[in-house]
């Protein structure tokens, strides 16, 4: 799975050719269920026990990547890879998936079941133990998915189907409609359990946790992360 850096802990975070500092618009709530966001001077929120980034460091983190994270070799059989569509200027910054606050990725990944508190971004790598993963469809940090091509997307599908042969996880669940009609050619593709699979990973797609997604409310997306976790 390309070259492989320890994480803290026992988790890993898989950089090299396939996944390289990886894609959006994919950032996150920063709060915890056991303490909640601090503010710091001036109000500006924290993310894990870091200031939000700033204006210059967010236009400096624009088409970086960020390594996927993945369960390690201590790890249960992965159960669940989130593939988001890639990083945001947030996610970008502090290296953390999903990491914009306003995104509901990790309220909904806990009030679904998938894990046992609500984790912060910078916990990301707590992932592992439940035999979760974290990729994206294209690499390139953007403040907008919709800045990203649909060749990038099309290339990133590719890279997709071999982190999926590589890890073998139980499902692939893709963070968003646009990202999977464009990436495998299933322009008629709806929300849920799709027909198609690879070798033994099933597909299922999501809804877009991003604050941008106004057509799909917290519950509702919760309901959706929540059936897939009941076929886990």
């Amino acid at each position: 799975m390309g070259a492989i850096s320890p994480v803290a802990s026992r988790r890993r975070i898989v950089p090299g050719d396939l996944r390289e500092p990886l894609v959006t618009a994919h950032e996150c709530h920063p709060t915890s269920h056991s303490a909640p966001a601090r503010m710091g001077r001036g109000s500006l929120p924290l993310v894990g026990t870091r200031k939000l980034p700033d204006a210059a460091e967010l236009e400096a983190a624009r088409s970086r990547t960020i390594p996927d994270v993945l369960p390690g070799p201590d790890d249960p059989a992965p159960r669940v890879l989130f593939c988001g569509i890639n990083p945001g200027l947030v996610s970008a910054a502090t290296g953390h998936h999903f990491a914009r606050p306003g995104n509901r990725f990790w309220p909904v990944l806990h009030e679904s079941g998938f894990t046992p508190r609500l984790l912060r971004p910078d916990e990301q790598g707590e992932l592992g133990r439940w035999g979760l993963g974290i990729t994206n469809m294209a690499p390139r940090a953007t403040a907008r998915a919709d800045e990203l091509s649909s060749e990038e997307i099309v290339e990133g599908g590719r890279r997709l189907r071999e982190l999926v042969a590589r890890l073998a996880p139980a499902w692939l669940a893709v963070v968003g409609i646009g990202a999977y009609r464009t990436a495998f050619a299933r322009v008629k593709a709806a929300v849920g359990e799709q027909d198609d699979r690879l070798g033994e990973t099933g597909i299922w797609v999501l809804p877009n946790p991003s604050g941008l997604n106004a057509h799909w409310s917290r519950e509702a997306m919760t309901t959706e992360f929540a059936s897939l976790r009941a076929r886990t």
